[in-house]
């Protein structure tokens, strides 16, 4: 495998360009975000207004059916349906039907409970269109190693993980300082694009790293922020890849504008999704 990965600068991406959007919001995908327990509803809506921040055209989210009236009032761009096992009842058999025509599925932001979790993964894996490219975060990592569907999603899965869950991805402890040999070792042993503390490898061995980003980004809701704009930029044709390395670097400078602007730590994650479509218009220029 090489040990060398390569800088993803503004340079790099400009030759590297994301599809061109198309001029209506079905032509630039659609995006279910599945998550979003009743006392953690906001990863679901940061994740989803990320999404559409980098100009995913269509927004579903999926939260637990007690906090269902207060996500839509929120974020009034998205569909919001209730899941019922998130709240701790039987699962809504509906949830099905709402995967088709789904461009991407982002599993995972706000869920607590590990086995809700693994159901859900499950699930939406077997009801999911051949085509539909899932992102997966937060507890739906935590599972996935156990999940019988992991090898189905090989190929078409994009991972964002923390540190605390690669080591549930690995089933091991890792070391500091080796941030793009995990990374690696993720892609290769889930057959998936990862982001991993800014670097990003994928299953064929490539890798890259992105030389920005500031300890700021250390705050809570700012992994669903890149989740979700990794999820929108799926949505609008990006290959895995591709939207790894272009996600990442607009989560890493919007957090060095931020730290600038703000302050070097107490910037918030929706202060992230903001700075999103500034990023991503001038890095394009």
């Amino acid at each position: 495998m090489p040990t060398h990965a390569e800088a993803v600068t503004a340079a790099l991406l400009r030759d590297w360009r994301l599809p061109q959007p198309g001029g209506t919001k079905r032509s630039r995908g659609q995006v279910l975000v599945v998550g979003g327990s009743p006392s953690t509803p906001g990863a679901v809506m940061l994740a989803g207004l990320a999404a559409l921040r980098v100009g995913a055209g269509v927004l579903s989210l999926a939260v637990a059916a007690s906090v269902r009236v207060a996500v839509a009032a929120a974020v009034p761009e998205a569909a919001v349906y209730g899941l019922p096992e998130l709240d701790g009842q039987p699962p809504d058999e509906r949830f099905v039907e709402r995967l088709s025509g789904c461009a991407v599925v982002l599993l995972g932001p706000g869920i607590d409970d590990a086995d809700v979790a693994l159901d859900l993964v499950e699930r939406t894996a077997d009801a999911a269109d051949d085509d539909t490219l899932f992102v997966a975060d937060a507890y739906a990592l935590g599972v996935l190693g156990r999940a019988r569907v992991a090898e189905r999603l090989a190929k078409r899965c994009l991972l964002t993980p923390n540190s605390t869950e690669a080591e549930f991805l690995l089933d091991r402890k890792i070391a500091s300082g080796d941030d793009i040999d995990v990374c690696r070792e993720i892609a290769e042993r889930y057959q998936a694009v990862v982001s991993y503390q800014g670097c990003i490898a994928d299953a064929d061995g490539a890798s890259w790293e992105v030389p920005a980003g500031h300890p700021g980004l250390g705050t809570s809701g700012s992994g669903d922020v890149l989740a979700g704009a990794a999820a929108g930029l799926l949505a609008r044709g990006a290959d895995a890849a591709q939207a790894a390395c272009w996600s990442t670097f607009l989560h890493a400078v919007a957090g060095d504008r931020l730290a600038a602007r703000v302050g070097r730590l107490g910037f918030l994650a929706r202060e992230l999704a903001d700075q999103l479509p500034v990023v991503l218009t001038e890095t394009e220029a």
